[in-house]
């Protein structure tokens, strides 16, 4: 077992945990930062998805040992009020069904949002694509990165 030094949601933190441990059980298991899911264990997904350095990633099959220096934001540390922008629209198309994979389209939303803040309707549709809801809310989905993007810019 290695001890990892961690930068999560702009916190130090230490994991004592094998190297190849995925960054999701790390969170969940041993930091207690439950926000994150759990949904296929295979980044199929999406609803582990974090961000490291800004980019969205694939908590579930990113070893602890390849984070390094990089900083990971979690949907417990996107916005200390829930009020991000992205999170905002959520509430307000109301997209939330079970609700299970929405840390994971949340933190996907953003990311996207940060690199194109002005995307087209095709553009949300590629950037979403690669996280499942197994409600269907899909038309929610977009409707909110949409209105988040009128917001931010």
């Amino acid at each position: 077992m290695a001890s990892f030094k961690l930068t999560i949601n702009n916190r130090a933190y230490s994991a004592d945990v094998e190297g190849d441990t995925p960054l999701l059980w790390v969170l969940r298991d041993n930091l207690g930062l439950v926000g994150t899911k759990y949904g296929c264990g295979i980044a199929q997904c999406g609803a582990c998805t974090v961000h490291l350095d800004g980019k969205a990633v694939r908590s579930c099959v990113l070893p602890v040992s390849a984070v390094g220096k990089a900083k990971v934001t979690t949907i417990e540390g996107l916005s200390e009020k829930g009020d991000h922008p992205v999170q905002k629209a959520w509430d307000e198309v109301d997209v939330a069904q079970c609700g299970y994979c929405q840390a994971g389209q949340i933190m996907t939303a953003a990311a996207f949002l940060k690199e194109k803040p002005k995307p087209t309707d095709e553009e949300i549709v590629g950037a979403m694509s690669g996280n499942l809801c197994r409600c269907g809310t899909y038309h929610r989905i977009r409707e909110a990165v949409k209105v988040a993007a009128s917001k931010t810019n």
